[in-house]
């Protein structure tokens, strides 16, 4: 089994306006269900992100990117861990865009 980097993606909303609190429940609900029905699968429950701080040659920066959140899972393949993924509440409920799932390859030379 490899590991995998989930990705919550979304959009700034331009109003700054939430979802309502019967979407919230709702969305809420539907998630702790996700995380309950794939928890064998859940190597890391992760969570929300917060502001992003860009750190480079010039020095610190703030930021904005699309990043919402994170989760890692464990999968035989790359489409297994995507499939997990399939009708998540992040954008099946939530105002989220999609989820991003990359492998998390091992760090060459390491033992």
């Amino acid at each position: 089994m490899k590991n995998y980097l989930g990705i919550y993606m979304g959009q700034m909303n331009p109003t700054g306006e939430r979802p309502d609190d019967a979407t919230i429940a709702r969305g809420m609900a539907a998630w702790h269900k996700w995380m309950r029905d794939n928890a064998a699968s859940v190597v890391v429950a992760g969570g929300p992100l917060g502001k992003t701080k860009k750190v480079g040659k010039d020095g610190v920066s703030d930021i904005r990117n699309r990043m919402t959140g994170f989760i890692v899972v464990q999968a035989e393949s790359d489409e297994a861990a995507a499939r997990l993924f399939e009708g998540h509440p992040h954008f099946a409920i939530f105002p989220g865009d999609s989820v991003e799932v990359i492998a998390c390859l091992p760090i060459p030379g390491a033992s």
